[in-house]
């Protein structure tokens, strides 16, 4: 027996106990070698994947990847980042003899995705846009955050509040309108909130093989909530053997960055039999404050902070008013899978998810102010942590009711919590909230002739939300219970769907699916602080979606796409419960009167190659938002206002109060010029409006100012080097939505002291060398004109003049 499985926990050698009844030991195998056609190089993460059975694999660091399952399949599509797709038959590449060389890529219109369905599929035959970002672009471009990464992809706009977050927005929605997956399992809770989040973060960049963002509805695959977009992370996965030697692999990197001091370090390894692999990776950042540009607005400066000296609130001048603190934290991730194949149609893993961060400040409720004074002596989010343990089953077969089948089960544990205390005030006040979920999803899929495939499957989902409060007195330190931000609940999810893909000629692609998801609710107050009208409340409801779009190809070089889709969202425990403080002056309170809001959407794209040297892609999108849950003005036992927080305040609750749109352009090209150059950009503008209290309009607090980023590239051999800009749009005052502009201290203030969005451009270089495969040194130097910016909504500024630095080691 090896002796690894002897350092094994006993719980995982029962697991391999119970794969070996699944299969046997021993598989033949056929290995293809995949390697760069100008230098011969063997290249690594190239997927290979074919429709029929849906099978795929990935190349190992040394090129090679075990390609037995495709010994039928007469259409093989093989793919890897800035190289030319190729299709081939598994006769085709028996007879070069299992070696494959590919050509540095031109332009393409198609791409192995996963989002769509939650199978590999080609992008080509896919109704929806998706915007697909590899380990290699991580690994250039060095993104501090899971937050950060999305922003590579040139589509989705980034909120920050704080320096430990990262909301981001699609298509006009965010939050909890926007659906996060990890290796296929969903991420969302019961108390993601219609506010700004920063669960994003918990996931690591360096432990992604792939990310995906779906542009648009998907809620027939994934229910509640995927109305402006999704999220779709897969981490890293270990490695087979293809003989009768291990195989191990592995990574290192360490980075250092000027403008927060950031020192990260990175390490992952796997090992590999034919049969068994294990992967482990690990990550351990930590950030100073952030240093904000020099030229910019004056309104963004810090000039002081708040201190404790002497039993008392102080205010202390800061040396360097760019400097935004208190803002720095640190971070731990943890990732561990362990994969057995026991043979060709059995496939089995496990994996577990750690994620902890430090306590770390909640800048933007730093910068609020009361009576000429700091409001806040403290306000920190406490330690966010986030834990899943994964099991994942997948089967093959070629008759039967399924082609293959993906069993996933995981329990994630979320914990976060909030620490606030009004300055020179002797109460603390600590909200602190644990979500329990529960999932189980089997899918599968069919492939009922060689034009039409079928996807379908089951999916339940259990959250169980604890929330507790606790004041404590700093100076006498004795506690007493205080109120909970959320009752204690349940929320129940289960659904079902099914989805066809038809090709009904050459050229022309259907695709159209439908879903029904149910949705329980059941929570608990504690009135002994609030004076409730109302000790418990339930919701028990359930939405159809669905989507139909096509998908034509009238040429190699031009595709179409059109799709209209529906999507929900249920109201969640944080629509449901909570009580908070969403501004000064104003708390929300809970209303068991919530029914789901809907989705109509409508999008229609467009890409073209041109003379196999330009690429033009183009999305324009509409979507319609009914029984919208929005924060309004509302009534408490009667009463318009409460006492809360030593502050008598407007009551609020989420209610289905609105009708919302959305629309906008999406549009991108890329340009292959001569000598190793190529010039690529992404624009997007969106608009969106929803309906006030007294029926007038207000702009979207999630539609972001037009936005985007272009990059010039220059690639020869081991050498990358990208000039590129960001840039974005403002908002004048009138032009912010009537939540934005309650917050005056996120803001510039233009002539009349108003609040308004500057826009703003920066200008950034970044190069990567490798020395001979092992070692790969980064540089970047991102705003170089220093200058002081701060992204639509956010509450803390982007970094100024930034130098990083990383090396990264692969065997």
């Amino acid at each position: 027996m090896n002796p690894i499985f002897n350092l094994l926990p006993f719980s995982l050698k029962s697991l391999y106990f119970l794969m070996l009844l699944l299969g046997y030991l021993g598989l033949h195998s056929q290995v293809l070698t995949v390697r760069d056609s100008e230098n011969l190089k063997p290249l690594d993460l190239v997927t290979i994947y074919s429709p029929k059975g849906n099978v795929s694999a990935v190349t190992n660091a040394q090129g090679q990847a075990d390609i037995s399952a495709f010994q039928d399949a007469t259409v093989i599509m093989i793919q890897a980042l800035g190289y030319a797709i190729e299709n081939h038959s598994f006769g085709t590449l028996k007879q070069k003899e299992f070696i494959l060389d590919l050509a540095p890529s031109q332009l393409e219109l198609d791409q192995v995705v996963i989002s769509a369905s939650k199978w590999r599929q080609s992008s080509a035959k896919i109704p929806s846009k998706i915007v697909s970002i590899s380990a290699q672009s991580v690994a250039f471009q060095n993104p501090q955050t899971a937050a950060d990464l999305l922003e590579l992809s040139g589509k989705v706009f980034v909120q920050k509040s704080q320096q430990g977050g990262g909301s981001p927005m699609i298509r006009g929605f965010a939050t909890n309108r926007l659906l996060y997956s990890v290796d296929g399992v969903r991420m969302n809770t019961a108390i993601f909130r219609s506010g700004n989040i920063q669960n994003v973060i918990s996931m690591d960049p360096l432990s992604m093989e792939s990310t995906e963002v779906l542009l648009g509805p998907d809620a027939v695959i994934y229910g509640s909530d995927a109305i402006g977009g999704v999220m779709s992370f897969t981490t890293l996965k270990p490695q087979f053997s293809d003989s009768d030697k291990p195989l191990i692999t592995g990574g290192a990197m360490t980075r250092f960055s000027t403008a927060n001091r950031e020192g990260s370090v990175h390490a992952d390894v796997k090992v590999g039999w034919k049969n068994w692999g294990f992967l482990s990776s690990t990550t351990l950042t930590q950030y100073d404050d952030l240093i904000q540009g020099s030229n910019g607005p004056q309104d963004y400066l810090r000039p002081y902070y708040v201190a404790r000296y002497q039993g008392q609130d102080i205010i202390v001048p800061h040396k360097n008013p760019r400097r935004q603190g208190p803002s720095g934290y640190g971070q731990t991730n943890n990732l561990h899978k362990i994969h057995f194949r026991p043979n060709e149609h059995w496939d089995l893993s496990y994996a577990l998810h750690y994620s902890q961060t430090t306590s770390y400040s909640r800048y933007d409720r730093h910068l609020r102010t009361k009576d000429g004074s700091p409001r806040y002596g403290q306000w920190d989010y406490g330690p966010q942590s986030w834990m899943m343990n994964h099991l994942s089953v997948n089967h093959k077969k070629s008759h039967g009711p399924y082609s293959e089948m993906a069993l996933r089960l995981a329990l994630q544990n979320f914990e976060e919590s909030r620490i606030s205390r009004a300055f020179n005030e002797p109460v603390r006040e600590n909200r602190t909230e644990n979500v329990a979920a529960y999932s189980a999803n089997l899918d599968f899929t069919k492939n009922l002739s060689p034009n039409s495939s079928l996807y379908y499957g089951v999916e339940w989902v259990l959250n169980d939300v604890n929330s507790q409060g606790e004041n404590t007195n700093i100076l006498s330190h004795i506690s007493t219970p205080g109120p909970s931000r959320y009752p204690q609940a349940k929320w129940l999810s289960y659904g079902a769907y099914g989805s066809l893909q038809h090709q009904i000629s050459k050229a022309l692609m259907l695709q159209s699916g439908l879903r029904y998801n149910g949705i329980k609710l059941d929570a608990t107050f504690d009135t002994s602080f609030y004076p409730l009208p109302f000790e418990k409340a339930q919701i028990d409801t359930g939405n159809w979606t669905g989507n139909f779009g096509l998908v034509l190809n009238p040429g190699r070089q031009w595709l179409l796409r059109a799709n209209y889709a529906t999507a929900f969202r249920a109201p969640n425990v944080d629509d449901l419960g909570k009580i908070f403080d969403s501004e000064p002056g104003a708390v929300v309170v809970p209303n068991h009167q919530l029914k789901p809001e809907y989705a109509h959407s409508w999008d229609l794209g467009t890409a073209k190659i041109i003379n196999k040297k330009l690429k033009i892609d183009v999305s324009t999108y509409y979507t319609w938002l009914k029984n919208a849950m929005v924060r309004r003005d509302f009534s408490l036992n009667g009463a318009q206002f409460i006492p809360y927080d030593g502050e008598l305040s407007r009551v609020q609750a989420i209610q289905n109060a609105a009708t919302a749109y959305v629309y906008g352009l999406q549009a991108g090209f890329e340009l292959k010029l001569p000598g190793g150059f190529e010039l690529t950009s992404d624009f997007n503008y969106q608009k969106g409006e929803e309906e006030m209290n007294d029926g007038n309009k207000s702009p979207s607090r999630h539609v972001a100012p037009w936005f985007g980023v272009t990059r010039l590239w220059f690639r020869a051999n081991d050498l990358n080097i990208q000039c590129y800009s960001r840039y974005s749009g403002g908002f004048t005052h009138a032009e912010l939505s009537v939540e934005e502009q309650g917050k005056p201290e996120n803001y510039a203030l233009d002539n009349q002291g108003l609040p308004y969005a500057p826009a703003w451009q920066t200008m950034n270089i970044k190069a990567q060398y490798t020395f001979d495969r092992t070692f790969t040194l980064s540089a970047g130097l991102e705003n170089i004109a220093d200058v002081r910016y701060r992204p639509y909504s956010s509450g803390i500024s982007a970094a100024g003049r930034n130098l990083i630095l990383s090396l990264r080691a692969q065997i």
